[in-house]
């Protein structure tokens, strides 16, 4: 396994990989790695012939200058968790290398960047296209793999590939869940043990809630799940929407779409936790 730091060196290896017609996977992550990002670098070992591990803290997706500071950073921890793995390269840049220069562009992506994370987070998902599409550009990957918990992020990296013409298969690959229901997240080490063990609330009333369809209207299982929720002093939600899986806008009635999933952000504390649920009609 090689750490490397520099676009160019980086380009270097995957052309001599590239000539032995090796197929190239890239996992993008921002370190502080966890069972659920290791389950993401195995689906990329098992369809690719080399695996590449993106490590990078990316400034431009934080609108809070504090949570960019205070996210999780555990590299040693990190390189030895993806050694054992079996990845190939690790690219784990400093910022100056990503941005030598300001990245000035602004991405279009339409309604489904006004909703939840959007509308919660201005300007996230364009730090999240900015840097996505610079590490499609460094290592020219056969195929990318994200978690589904970053639902929505999932769905405008692959409207931002059709945009920019970027030949690489979106792979979304399963939530991994601690045994408690709690989505795995590099944010749940920021949770004190007692919130930490309240979070795993957020999964569990996320499931209840799937037991009232098609049973409840759309409206009163929103709203069970936000004051199930805000009854325990230590959480704040931030929103709770159920929505079409395609557009990501909102539903009103259950025969609206026949897959629609219900998206969470949840302040525990001050950690902000995000999970879905995909409901059945």
């Amino acid at each position: 396994m090689r750490v490397i730091n520099s676009v160019k060196e980086l380009k270097r290896h995957l052309s001599e990989e590239r000539k032995k017609d090796k197929s190239i996977g890239l996992v993008p992550t921002m370190g502080a790695l966890h069972e659920g990002h290791i389950s993401l670098v195995e689906q990329c070992i098992a369809d690719n012939e080399i695996c590449v591990v993106s490590i990078f803290v990316n400034p431009t997706q934080f609108n809070d200058k504090n949570d960019f500071a205070s996210y999780p950073r555990t590299p040693e921890k990190d390189y030895a968790m993806l050694e054992e793995a079996g990845c190939d390269y690790i690219f784990a840049p400093s910022e100056e290398e990503m941005y030598p220069e300001p990245d000035m562009r602004v991405f279009d992506f339409g309604s489904i960047t006004d909703v939840m994370e959007g509308a919660y987070r201005p300007g996230h998902f364009n730090g999240v296209a900015q840097v996505v599409s610079k590490l499609f550009y460094a290592v020219e990957p056969c195929k990318a793999y994200f978690g589904e918990k970053d639902f929505q992020q999932i769905a405008v990296i692959r409207v931002m590939v059709k945009q920019l013409d970027i030949p690489v298969e979106i792979i979304a690959c399963p939530i991994l869940r601690e045994s408690t229901g709690l989505a795995m997240s590099s944010r749940n080490t920021r949770l004190t043990p007692e919130q930490h063990q309240k979070a795993s609330l957020i999964a569990h009333t996320l499931k209840e809630s799937a037991t009232f369809v098609p049973g409840k209207k759309v409206h009163e299982v929103i709203d069970y799940v936000i004051n199930a929720l805000n009854n325990e002093p230590v959480f704040r939600v931030e929103y709770f929407d159920i929505v079409n899986r395609d557009t990501l806008q909102s539903i009103h009635n259950w025969t609206e779409t026949t897959d629609p999933i219900g998206c969470i952000a949840v302040y525990c504390g001050e950690v902000r936790l995000i999970d879905n649920i995909t409901y059945k009609n």
